[in-house]
């Protein structure tokens, strides 16, 4: 498995060796001992699979201390552009984001740690996304950055009018409009 680092060095990509002939394939999704290598040793809790159509943007979310989620995301069947966005307070990259496609041809997974928003938008005609979580979902923690913020200025590779959004994410809130992640304030749930 190869490990990519991206403009933000917290988030990475692995991205698997495929063994393929006339029969299928085959490849290792995960690798604990990679894993931990590159990322810092993860208790992963919870994990999730949704189903989107074409022009699904989810996000951007998060959970706020002390409910923090780490995420390793993979598409399953499809192609989305999966992206990240820096909301550490203090951070140099404050405001910045990674975005990455990731599909059922490539295989890559993309790790985005405590103190990031993530989203994704269905690039596909149907999407399988799924996101291995190193806490479980906390409602009440439940929090997000508006999808279309200037300031961060993310390209979802989708024209506007094909942009299908829940009631919530056209409802967040921008990220001047947020008090910055302070990860140094307790014990980062999933770290071990």
């Amino acid at each position: 498995m190869q490990v990519i680092k991206t403009a933000l060095p917290e988030i990475l990509l692995f991205e698997p060796k495929v063994f393929g002939d006339e029969r299928g394939y085959f490849f290792e999704s995960f690798r604990q001992d990679l894993f931990d290598k590159h990322a810092g040793r993860r208790l992963f809790v919870q994990e999730n699979e949704s189903f989107s159509r074409y022009g699904v943007l989810r996000g951007l979310h998060y959970q706020k201390p002390p409910y923090t989620q780490g995420k390793l995301v993979r598409v399953v069947r499809g192609s989305v552009l999966d992206v990240a966005v820096d909301i550490r307070k203090g951070s140099p990259n404050y405001g910045r984001h990674v975005a990455e496609q990731l599909n059922d041809q490539n295989h890559r997974m993309m790790w985005i740690p405590p103190g990031f928003a993530h989203g994704f938008a269905v690039l596909s005609e149907t999407a399988i996304f799924s996101y291995k979580c190193d806490a479980c979902y906390a409602p009440a923690y439940d929090a997000g950055i508006r999808w279309n913020d200037p300031a961060i200025g993310i390209d979802w590779l989708l024209p506007l009018a094909d942009v299908s959004l829940s009631e919530k994410d056209q409802r967040q809130p921008m990220l001047h409009d947020i008090d910055g992640l302070d990860l140094n304030s307790g014990e980062i749930p999933g770290l071990l």
